[in-house]
């Protein structure tokens, strides 16, 4: 009959080989989670310049040209006023719609939302691939 008693546990190699794999996936996922809520961000300010579209078509189907500033196209003077989470201001410019972010995403980069309007129809559309804001970071809309 044995006698030595039976061990239970893990060895040392064992847990160090479980440690290096939850470092190699800590090391993938880490940085996939911040570029998934820098793109988050970057949608919370899209969204801010959908609502500003409707005040600048507005005063270029009233006036018929672009408004110059925020003030003109009935906005906040200021363009820190219109500001969220990740938003540091929006300006407008004619038919640019400029939103800039602040640290949340990259402080200062800028994606510009602009606007055409066809003599034809009368409508306008609306393209935002300007600015200087990385491309990975950008909604598919706006590549």
């Amino acid at each position: 009959m044995n006698t030595t008693p039976k061990q239970y546990g893990f060895t040392l190699i064992e847990l160090m080989i479980v440690v290096a794999i939850i470092g190699i996936l800590a090391a993938i996922a880490i940085p996939a989670y911040q570029d998934y809520t820098k793109r988050s961000y970057v949608a919370e300010g899209i969204q801010f310049g959908d609502s500003v579209k409707n005040s600048v078509a507005e005063f270029y189907s009233s006036k018929g040209n672009w408004p110059t500033s925020n003030a003109s196209a009935g906005l906040p003077t200021t363009i820190t006023s219109l500001k969220g989470l990740a938003v540091k201001s929006v300006q407008i410019n004619q038919s640019i719609i400029r939103i800039t972010y602040n640290e949340k995403v990259i402080l200062n980069d800028y994606i510009d939302i602009k606007g055409s309007a066809s003599s034809l129809s009368g409508s306008i559309t609306w393209t935002c691939t300007g600015g200087n804001l990385n491309p990975k970071y950008r909604p598919s809309s706006c590549k």
